[in-house]
């Protein structure tokens, strides 16, 4: 199992690994996808950011990082609330040079009944943010990655993309998003974003919730998936685990170990 551990990401709350996983992490040898929020934001100083990002860079680990993402918006019509959303992205900013990570993923964060009548409005607004904070990671050697997660298709998402001619930011596609909460088919989202993906979240659900189950233990054609992934990519995207209990890793390991297609 160890190579395919050597290959992707791990999901972890920065408040977890700081307070719990660390040991495991280093021990393990897992790469770790550092999920950064408000509380961790406040109750953390630049030195035990610091520490952490040492600690993870001496056992040679990948590092991505995951943005701040709740009650945050690029796209809102109220420009205080875009303004908090910026600064939460400052915030991350002032990280990315102590953990070098490889690509840093945001939720693109369209969400139709909120804010489908102002759509147009919205991808502007959004525009200005996703450009700043990815003219800003190229320059650290990262590159912006934007997820999905409430949206319906692809379309939104691409009108972004296609707006981004310098190529540093791409597209994350949450394959448990996309099954919970989608009406467009994951066949039909890598075909219209196939050219902008950079990064894949996988894990599991039945269609139903976003139950981030082990991948293989849900209703998502993982098999299929990965077929026509090949078809699209030479090389493997950026790949992270989000399961949301220990238990459910070391299955996602052994399922994707049969699977992977490179």
């Amino acid at each position: 199992m160890n190579w395919i551990k050597d290959k992707v990401q791990i999901n972890i709350p920065f408040t977890m690994l700081w307070d719990t996983y660390i040991d495991r992490f280093i021990e393990k040898g897992l790469n770790p996808e550092v999920g950064l929020d408000a509380t961790a934001l406040i109750r953390f100083n630049r030195f035990d950011f610091s520490i952490m990002a040492e600690r993870l860079q001496k056992r040679c680990l990948t590092i991505t990082m995951h943005a701040p993402f709740v009650d945050l918006c690029a796209g809102s019509s109220d420009p205080d609330i875009r303004a908090l959303t910026r600064h939460r992205f400052e915030q991350l900013l002032q990280l990315v040079p102590i953990f070098k990570p490889k690509t840093v993923v945001c939720h693109l964060g369209y969400d139709w009944k909120r804010y489908g009548f102002f759509k147009d409005e919205w991808i502007e607004n959004s525009l200005e943010i996703w450009s700043w904070l990815g003219s800003h990671l190229q320059e650290e050697g990262s590159q912006l990655m934007l997820e999905n997660v409430y949206e319906h298709g692809p379309d939104v998402m691409r009108v972004v993309l296609e707006r981004h001619d310098d190529h540093n930011v791409g597209f994350c596609l949450d394959t448990g998003h996309q099954a919970a909460f989608s009406r467009t088919s994951l066949e039909a989202w890598l075909d219209s974003l196939g050219p902008f993906l950079g990064q894949l979240h996988l894990h599991d659900n039945r269609g139903r919730t976003d139950a981030h189950m082990a991948v293989g233990q849900g209703g998502i054609d993982f098999e299929s998936f990965f077929k026509k992934l090949k078809t699209l990519r030479k090389n493997p995207p950026v790949v992270t685990l989000e399961p949301h209990k220990e238990g459910d890793l070391w299955p996602s390991f052994e399922y994707l170990q049969k699977l992977w297609p490179w």
